[in-house]
């Protein structure tokens, strides 16, 4: 090949390469990085776009350089002449992305032996998925559950993932990592949070019509402000029995106040019915107050108020029972004064 071709192959390449390296640099494709496994997560990430990049610059200056340097006059109506393929050039094109994805293949298996490997210190939780809500549990704290998970920074955390129902997918973006929850198995997820702040919680397994609403929010806060809230769970949900847990933490700690109003909770929220008339509801649906609510939380869809929709609350049913216990009591208590 001529020096003058090579000169504008190079040329058209770099052209090519610079233009698809900026687009890439230049918009903000990822949200915001968060957790140590995320950075590993991005690097196998950015490695395959450089690779992708120089592949794209090389496909893009034969191309282009094909179009004018071998273009057929426009009264040449005449077939092209036959050729034989160039066997050195097709072992070569099969061999180089054969050594790049197998590259892509051991750099993604390192990365994610390293993000599975627990660091020391361990806090677990235990997160529960159902159509469709997350519900978030903490054996340190007495397995409070709560509807917002909580994690401290710069802690090494295992996630403990089940399913009620179907299978759901659990992802916060900003810490890259990704599991499924699969019914009738234990999955588990490793995330060392890095940056205080909140973060959505995502599911990305479409697990039915809810599906878009089954989000959440995990909080990750610093080691004094997470080690005195685990402290104030631990006492409010101490003990056996509902006497020893706080009501109204277990209504705070859940997503109760996003979907109805209570006014003992300073809760505003429409999409479900209104809690401060409870008395009247259960009166309508010929049930005893207490039973009534109980079974609201459990199995919602065992007595929709007329007015409102089915499958629109999930089942509270892995709310361990002094916490249930206590939010009916609370409920009775605070629907009365209402």
């Amino acid at each position: 090949m001529r020096r003058g071709s090579l000169v504008s192959l190079l040329g058209i390449g770099l052209v090519a390469g610079g233009i698809a390296a900026a687009v890439a640099l230049l918009i903000p494709w990822l949200p915001p990085v968060a957790s140590k496994e995320r950075v590993r997560i991005d690097d196998v990430f950015w490695f395959t776009v450089v690779i992708c990049i120089v592949i794209f610059a090389i496909v893009a200056a034969v191309l282009i350089y094909s179009v004018f340097a071998f273009r057929a006059a426009p009264d040449d109506d005449s077939d092209g002449p036959p050729t034989h393929g160039n066997t050195t050039l097709e072992i070569v094109w099969t061999l180089i992305p054969t050594l790049l994805v197998t590259a892509i293949g051991i750099f993604s298996a390192v990365v994610l032996a390293k993000n599975d490997a627990l660091g020391k210190n361990v806090f677990k939780v235990n997160v529960t998925a159902q159509q469709f809500a997350w519900s978030f549990s903490y054996p340190e704290a007495g397995n409070v559950t709560t509807g917002v998970l909580r994690l401290p920074v710069n802690r090494s955390v295992l996630l403990d993932l089940k399913s009620l129902d179907v299978i759901h997918s659990f992802w916060v973006p900003e810490f890259g990592q990704k599991e499924d929850t699969v019914p009738g198995l234990h999955t588990s997820l490793h995330i060392t949070p890095t940056k205080i702040g909140s973060y959505d919680i995502i599911c990305t397994e479409l697990c039915g019509l809810g599906h878009a609403t089954m989000r959440s929010t995990a909080i990750v806060m610093s080691d004094a402000a997470f080690d005195k809230w685990l402290a104030s769970q631990k006492k409010a949900a101490g003990g056996t029995s509902a006497a020893s847990v706080s009501g109204a933490a277990v209504f705070k700690n859940n997503p109760c106040a996003g979907c109805h109003t209570l006014t003992a909770a300073g809760a505003t929220g429409k999409v479900g019915p209104d809690l401060d008339k409870l008395p009247q509801w259960a009166q309508q649906a010929h049930q005893p107050l207490e039973s009534f609510i109980r079974t609201s939380i459990v199995n919602p869809n065992a007595y929709v108020q007329p007015g409102f929709h089915p499958n629109i609350m999930p089942p509270f049913s892995s709310l361990p029972k002094p916490q249930l216990d206590a939010l009916v009591q609370y409920l009775i208590q605070s629907s009365k004064k209402g």
